[in-house]
């Protein structure tokens, strides 16, 4: 019997259980046995792991979270000899490939394990959509559908009170959820980190609003925005080791726009909220065609690909072309917001 890896490395988000299922599944159906590693990389390098079998995976699909847990963790990097011991967990368990879950940065971990020997598979997962290679990535489509609903329940309020709701989204290099999410709950303005923040042109466009008797706006900013001539994100250090923490730019825009338009304004940060709960039907389709996908070249190669979608399709995309890559919005997307005044 062939033995496969699993992990789900980097930040949580729906769709996660729904690849595994499929993995899991689909490697039963091959005669293959697929043992799953907990918390990302991390897990790994551990042999922290588990045999998954396709009874105990049958009702993990709707699912948020990973029932294998995540981490952002790169022991091939922050550890040493990290990559010694991960050859040695990969031969331990004499596994053909490890199928690696992960977002942008995962992706580029999935690299260099296999340029150290390890027989990797990419999945791309992350809400953010922004890795290279792919039309979209597991996760996405829920968190935009979050993302719409919470803005189409605050548009309700921000009409009663006449005030200006700024909702601060996830993104922290591009702006595919403040620009879909805005697109579909019809905001009035759209920040997104692809461009900086040009304060006096929102104004304009709230007070223009406001002279033709709309005496309410929504405003929909994504985390990693910077303001013109800023170089620096906000947001702040984390204690000890970690990224960059984002977080406050919302409040800022609420803040300088109250003060320049004289409206009440609140603000609403989404958060951890866009990356939990069950995943929407189509991320559901996309994570098991993934997973599926991902089993078939496992066994049967290449390996050091990604597994990605094109125009509806599945194709496959080197890991090396996608290592250290980020995935802007489509400047079609941005024109279609600006199209109408977002």
């Amino acid at each position: 019997m062939s033995r496969i890896g699993i992990l789900t490395a980097g930040g949580d988000c729906p769709g996660l259980n729904a690849v595994i299922r499929a993995v899991v599944g689909h490697a039963a159906v091959r005669d293959t046995l697929v043992i799953g590693f907990e918390d990302g990389f991390a897990g790994f390098v551990e042999d922290r792991s588990r045999e998954l079998f396709p009874d105990g995976c049958g009702a993990i699909l709707p699912l948020g979270g990973s029932v294998l847990g995540c981490s952002g963790a790169n022991p091939f990097r922050d550890m040493a000899g990290g990559i010694d011991a991960g050859l040695k967990t990969f031969k331990k368990h004499d596994l053909r490939c490890l199928v690696v879950v992960g977002g942008n940065t995962s992706m580029g971990t999935a690299y260099a394990a296999q340029q150290a020997g390890i027989a990797t598979v990419g999945v791309p997962k992350t809400i953010d959509n922004d890795v290279a290679g792919t039309d979209t990535t597991v996760g996405f489509d829920t968190a935009v559908n979050t993302a719409t609903e919470a803005i189409d329940r605050l548009r309700t309020t921000a009409e009663s009170h006449d005030r200006i709701m700024v909702v601060e989204v996830m993104g922290r290099d591009v702006g595919w959820i403040a620009v879909t999410a805005g697109l579909a709950s019809g905001a009035d303005v759209v920040l997104t980190p692809e461009e900086p923040i040009r304060f006096q042109r929102v104004v304009d466009e709230i007070k223009a609003d406001l002279r033709r008797g709309k005496a309410f706006s929504i405003v929909v900013v994504g985390e990693g925005c910077r303001m013109e001539g800023e170089t620096i994100q906000t947001g702040m250090e984390p204690e000890g080791k970690g990224a960059f923490r984002l977080g406050g730019i919302g409040h800022r825009i609420a803040a300088m726009l109250g003060d320049a338009t004289g409206l009440e304004t609140r603000v609403t940060t989404l958060g951890h909220i866009q990356r939990g709960g069950s995943p929407s039907a189509a991320d559901r389709i996309l994570a098991t065609r993934f997973g599926i996908r991902a089993v078939d070249l496992a066994l049967d190669g290449p390996h050091g690909v990604m597994v990605a979608i094109s125009g509806g399709s599945l194709i496959i995309c080197p890991l090396q072309e996608v290592a250290g890559r980020l995935k802007y919005v489509d400047p079609s997307l941005l024109e279609t917001a600006r199209a109408i005044g977002a």
